[in-house]
């Protein structure tokens, strides 16, 4: 079911979020002194120490909608779709329409390429006979190309060296075979070039323990230890499988780092709660605060710890020690009673909620607002319908790995097409969410070499468990995302570009990132593979106001958890001013200022800049429902 609208917040909601009827007034958790947290229908009063100051009015909608709502849902459609679903339900949500068309234009576009065949064939026999022209027979040899798979000094030797040069070469033919054949549609040739390399990854012969000589020195100096470990190993790992596919707690591996014990321990208070998340205030630590408070959106998609893993590595703690007052969002983990929650519902009930929240305690008109992955595109959604409606009540900006233009998805976009999403909607329709479990898995397809196999080799061949860490802790805390929710992100922002086109719709017409004039603090990762920083980049394109734009070292996850001296961080930083001329991203990368370290300090001293000075600290105790972490990331 959808949650219930909250009933306006005292003194701010007026300006931001449009008024509920009281029969569709959300369950909103208040505070009772020494009693459990009941849930009150009436509107929630803060203990804020001043209360907030009204902006300017917003603006009205129109009074006639230029954005229809969706008809309803045929009965033969819906007949339609519970087919598709009891297919998807067999196929773990992959569309074989999907695939089976981009096979059928690759194949048949190549074989009307006799040329690129033949050239590829040359390439293949000309690399042959110069790599048999480095050594004689049977003698060892380097690698001509470098790959980490075939590091290790044994894969020098014959016969590996024979095996790893002839898989090498086997797979440069088929990526060129792949790649750039005339007339094949860009979509359907990554689609071709990836399931080439999911088969090329899977028949490397590193992953074979008897033609890996890594594999074959620790059988010998095991007496096949290797193995016994590898397949208890692999037991382990099917039962933690399966109890996490059935949300059993039977057989699932006990974290390394638990949260409210390991991680997320920076203190705070929940200071409200209703049916889509809970907002953390956290202490202060310094004697005075910078005046504007920091309100961070976390992606639905991820545990919002990430931000608050230990207190060496802790975004948050960082943040609060530099004088900040931190609010951060904990999203709730829906279960198939939230099938019908939307993206309209995440953006009124959630992040407009907690921003009429943070006011409110906070007593300012102006919050900084930081948004990461698509928790950054539903801020950047956010401040386009506040510009439209005249309400400043953004101070800034901040935007890690984010995407606004879908139009480059990267990899992501492999799994995205109309046929892939009709059967990944048919099943999240059925199921009333879309399973953490079936995400990670699509996220492992992404990076199988690094995320797969490499895993395959050490854990179950030479039998070596990884050593966790904290990162690798959350990354095992997966999520569920609503069917209607993420059916609308798939559809609207990834298929059809709503939000980059000026097409996407709030309160009945559309917002367009034009109209946003609040500064930006935009941070791209060299290796993001979710949000690739040329695609995070194209914000330049939507946008004239001031943005400062970061490129840091890292993929999507490492290169934003980039703490103050973790070793051979490094980041490029340039800023556009307001109506400045666009850069493309070559001459951006080419001409932007290096630095060495983390991009953090550079980061509060923008927030610093963007402040309007300070003030006393705020005590995050008055009106709060229970300490940090809160209720809802221990959800599983």
């Amino acid at each position: 079911m959808r949650p219930k609208k909250p009933v306006a917040l005292e003194h701010t909601t007026d300006t931001l979020i449009e008024q509920a009827t009281p029969a569709k007034r959300a369950k909103v958790t208040s505070p009772k002194p020494s009693t459990s947290t009941p849930s009150v229908p009436a509107a929630r009063k803060t203990a804020a120490s001043a209360p907030a100051k009204l902006g300017p009015a917003a603006s009205p909608a129109p009074a006639v909608a230029t954005c229809p709502e969706p008809p309803p849902l045929r009965p033969d459609v819906a007949y339609d779709e519970q087919v598709r679903a009891l297919l998807a339900s067999m196929t773990g949500g992959v569309s074989f329409g999907s695939l089976a068309l981009a096979w059928t234009d690759w194949a048949m576009h190549l074989a009307a390429s006799p040329g690129k065949r033949w050239r590829a064939a040359l390439q293949w026999q000309a690399t042959a006979a110069a790599e048999y022209s480095l050594a004689p027979p049977f003698m060892p040899r380097p690698p001509v190309v470098t790959d980490q798979r075939f590091s290790a000094p044994g894969w020098e030797n014959w016969p590996y060296c024979v095996l790893r040069d002839g898989f090498l070469r086997l797979e440069s033919l088929w990526m060129a075979l792949t790649s750039d054949v005339d007339g094949l549609s860009p979509h359907h040739q990554r689609i071709a070039a990836f399931c080439a390399r999911q088969w090329l990854d899977m028949m490397s012969p590193s992953n074979v323990w008897w033609m890996n000589p890594t594999v074959l020195d620790a059988t010998m100096q095991t007496r096949g230890a290797n193995f016994v470990r590898g397949a208890g190993n692999f037991v382990e790992d099917l039962y933690d499988a399966v109890g996490e596919r059935l949300h059993l707690p039977i057989g699932r591996l006990p974290h390394a780092y638990v949260v409210g014990r390991d991680v997320g321990i920076t203190p705070g208070k929940v200071v409200y709660r209703n049916d889509l998340f809970e907002l953390i205030q956290y202490s202060p630590t310094t004697d005075s605060v910078y005046r504007e408070p920091v309100m961070i959106v976390p992606s639905w998609i991820m545990k919002y710890y990430i931000l608050d893993l230990q207190p060496q590595n802790s975004m948050v703690k960082y943040l609060v020690d530099q004088g900040h007052t931190v609010f951060m969002l904990s999203w709730r983990n829906p279960g198939a009673e939230a099938r019908d929650n939307s993206l309209d519902d995440y953006l009124k009930q959630g992040l407009l909620t907690a921003l009429a929240t943070v006011r409110e305690r906070s007593g300012q008109e102006q919050v900084h607002a930081v948004g990461y992955c698509l928790g950054g595109t539903l801020l950047a959604i956010a401040a386009a319908k506040l510009a439209r409606d005249k309400d400043d009540s953004l101070r800034s900006v901040t935007l890690f790995a984010t995407e606004t233009d879908f139009d480059e998805p990267g990899e992501l976009g492999l799994f995205i097409d109309d046929s892939a999403l009709s059967t990944l909607d048919a099943l999240m329709r059925k199921q009333g969410y879309l399973d953490g479990f079936q995400m990670a898995q699509a996220f492992s397809m992404l990076r199988a070499r690094d995320l797969v196999w490499s895993r395959v080799l050490r854990e179950y061949l030479l039998g070596e468990r990884d050593r966790p860490n904290d990162l690798m802790s959350w990354n095992r805390d997966t999520t569920r995302l609503p069917y209607r929710m993420h059916s609308e992100v798939l559809s609207r922002l990834f298929l059809r570009n709503e939000l980059a086109e000026g097409r996407f719709c709030v309160d009945g017409y559309p917002v367009a990132m034009a109209d946003v004039e609040a500064p930006m603090f935009v941070v791209g990762t060299e290796h993001d593979h979710v949000a690739p920083w040329k695609s995070a980049y194209k914000l330049h394109l939507l946008t004239h106001n001031a943005l400062t734009f970061v490129l840091t070292s890292g993929g999507h996850n490492a290169g934003v958890v980039s703490e103050p001296g973790h070793k051979g961080r490094r980041y490029r930083v340039a800023t556009r001013v307001p109506n400045g001329e666009y850069k493309d991203p070559d001459r951006y990368a080419e001409e932007a200022t290096r630095h060495d370290g983390s991009w953090w300090p550079y980061w509060h001293e923008w927030l610093a800049e963007q402040s309007s000075g300070r003030c006393a600290p705020r005590d995050s105790a008055p009106g709060s429902l229970r300490d940090a972490p809160g209720e809802y990331v221990m959800q599983g």
